[in-house]
């Protein structure tokens, strides 16, 4: 018999959330809230730099006795050139019901994604980025039940954080969705009205005892969150006002997937980056990256998405915009092209 995850989910959340929660139904939609909820919300006097915060999260898994493991490979190169989520780690377990994974515990993976939601004109809105750190606790699990008290532990990480329960928002549907062989139910949380991440109920399709929780956010959303900056001063420091924000953008990917060894090239996933980097305007490396590789490229160092020197990444980044310049620049015309007349007349002259 198949189980009925969808139908063991809400009853699993209202006995491990406690009386405090309150969750309203709507069909198959529902929304959890706190009792507490209303108060504004207002961001800390000192909130946490990037380390801190990377710090605090380790601190606050490691307490509920969830060991932080390695990233992944940023070139992944199976059904993705890049890695693209934290849950790729499960991939033996859920999409092949294989007894192992690639790693499972709390996950900061550094990710290249192209999917992020844009405007009319093609930019990405704010809290979207083509690379982050894509902060997840990936885990084959027993029961709903298991999947419920993640969840929990999950909620009490946030409010260590400054994220409180009463600033806090889940919403999902029962229904399940499929693809490929896998299945899952979905939840949004979301605090103060800014979506911050995900948990999802995971299982193989066909093999449903191979069941896993896949709890996701962004390092960057997180920071947003607490802090309330403006996205691209939180994102590109203290580059915001200096370029554009797509400009920043491809340079901030580029610099990740140098880091790690992905060269521009014409196919695989070296392509993906040069179609980027196609899009930096000229003369932006005029006078050189150092500076703002030596930032990002720190930035990745954090969560060990950084195997190659910041002045390696400057010189191949350098090299490849330089190239761009060179095969976008109009050739001059030689004398073998020259309109018969125009030849007659410099001969005439000479």
């Amino acid at each position: 018999m198949t189980p009925d995850f969808a139908g063991e989910l809400l009853p699993a959340l209202r006995k491990t959330f406690g009386p405090r929660w309150n969750i309203d139904t709507d069909g198959d939609r529902f929304h959890i809230h706190h009792q507490d909820a209303g108060s504004p919300y207002r961001p800390p006097r000192r909130p946490p730099d990037w380390p801190e915060l990377l710090e605090r999260l380790e601190a606050g898994f490691a307490r509920q006795g969830v060991p932080r493991v390695p990233p992944l490979p940023l070139r992944w190169g199976r059904d993705t050139d890049f890695t693209i989520s934290a849950v790729q780690a499960l991939d033996p377990y859920l999409k092949h019901a294989k007894p192992y994974t690639y790693g499972q515990g709390y996950l900061p993976q550094p990710v290249i994604r192209f999917t992020g939601k844009r405007d009319q004109q093609g930019q990405l809105f704010d809290g979207f980025a083509t690379s982050f750190v894509n902060v997840s606790r990936v885990q084959p699990i027993h029961d709903v039940t298991e999947h419920a008290e993640i969840i929990d532990g999950w909620l009490s990480i946030l409010s260590s954080l400054g994220i409180h329960a009463r600033h806090i928002d889940i919403t999902g549907r029962t229904s399940t969705w499929t693809r490929g062989p896998v299945s899952g139910i979905t939840l949004h949380i979301s605090h103060a009205t800014i979506p911050i991440g995900d948990t999802v109920l995971l299982w193989n399709t066909a093999n449903p005892d191979h069941l896993a929780t896949d709890l996701g956010s962004g390092l960057e959303r997180l920071r947003w969150t607490i802090t309330r900056q403006p996205w691209t001063d939180l994102l590109h420091g203290p580059f915001a006002h200096h370029h554009d924000p797509a400009t920043l953008d491809a340079l901030r990917t580029a610099t990740l997937a140098l880091a790690n060894g992905i060269h521009p090239a014409s196919h695989g996933p070296g392509n993906a980056i040069r179609r980027l980097l196609r899009t930096v305007p000229s003369g932006v490396a005029d006078l050189g990256l150092s500076r703002v590789v030596r930032h990002w490229h720190s930035y990745w160092s954090l969560t060990g998405g950084a195997q190659h020197t910041w002045a390696t990444v400057t010189t191949a980044l350098e090299d490849e915009l330089a190239s761009v310049l060179r095969e976008t620049a109009p050739r001059p015309r030689s004398a073998a092209h020259e309109p018969i007349a125009h030849s007659a007349a410099k001969s005439i002259k000479q």
